[in-house]
């Protein structure tokens, strides 16, 4: 375990950890928000940390453009270097409602490894149980409320998540870190339960309604007593934010219009004809 560094030991009773990501599943930023607000609103302690350099890729064949989303992250001032940002993959603690927060970024290279880090972390601690948090940009208009899906590594689990008006995902093709984490947590024992968002792939830019529905869904499936009214202002603020969008848009308004109508009535659309609509009218960073 040499490529993780300790700072202090928190006293824990076999707590439950709750983990974000960056990159594949942080549409709208709902995964690493939530982490970064959860860890604000407790008050944690940051208590350990991943080596990142053995599992990420800083240089590749390529422009500028290309390769500006692998390299380090610089600041100079007038000529001076004033830092060298890597990769952060943090553990942070809360004794008070005895919960484990990892905030990471999906690795590049050597996953069992980095799996076998947070695993190590749930044998330290006796954690039997993990919660993954993260979103995908869909076709939900951001006028409504995203609905949360959920995927898990126990039949078992699903009796609980029904419950809680949690739907069961269908997927197949292209996996990501945390499904070949709960594959291997499964086989230590450990529940995990991946909970997650559908955003506007319209908008590239935080999104607070994304970040409440997951604090809501945690909050209930951990018995937490958060108050997390905080949040509204911010909703507030990005619904005032889009209406402004959509005054100056209107045929985005429009396209928008169509995604209420079929969210609302639960009809399925294609998310790659949508794409093609945005790219086409050059709709892109909203």
């Amino acid at each position: 375990m040499e490529n993780l560094i300790f700072f202090e030991k928190p006293v824990l009773y076999s707590p439950k950890m709750i983990i974000g990501f960056s990159g594949w599943m942080d549409g709208g930023y709902v995964s690493t928000g939530t982490i970064v607000y959860l860890n604000n609103k407790l008050n944690t302690m940051k208590f350990a940390e991943i080596n990142p350099h053995p599992f990420y890729i800083y240089n590749l064949p390529g422009s500028m453009e290309e390769i500006a989303q692998f390299r380090p992250y610089t600041k100079i001032v007038d000529g001076l270097i004033t830092e060298v940002q890597f990769p952060t993959n943090e553990f942070f603690a809360d004794m008070n409602t005895n919960l484990i927060f990892f905030s990471g970024k999906e690795p590049n290279f050597n996953w069992k490894e980095y799996c076998q880090l947070l695993l190590f972390i749930c044998e330290e601690y006796q954690i039997r149980d993990i919660y993954f948090i993260g979103s995908v940009n869909g076709l939900t208009p951001h006028t409504r409320d995203p609905r949360v899906y959920c995927s898990v590594n126990n039949e078992e689990l699903k009796k609980i998540l029904e419950k809680e008006n949690i739907r069961f995902t269908n997927y197949e093709g292209s996996a990501s870190l945390v499904t070949y984490l709960a594959f291997l947590a499964k086989e230590k024992n450990i529940n995990m339960i991946n909970l997650i968002t559908d955003v506007p792939m319209y908008i590239h830019a935080t999104n607070p309604r994304g970040i409440i529905s997951i604090v809501k869904k945690v909050t209930t499936l951990l018995k937490l007593n958060l108050d997390y009214s905080d949040l509204m202002p911010l909703v507030e603020q990005f619904d005032n934010n889009m209406a402004v969008v959509m005054r100056e848009q209107p045929e985005l308004a429009k396209q928008v219009k169509k995604l209420e109508e079929n969210y609302d009535n639960e009809i399925v659309t294609d998310n790659l004809n949508f794409e093609e609509w945005l790219k086409k009218h050059g709709i892109d960073n909203i």
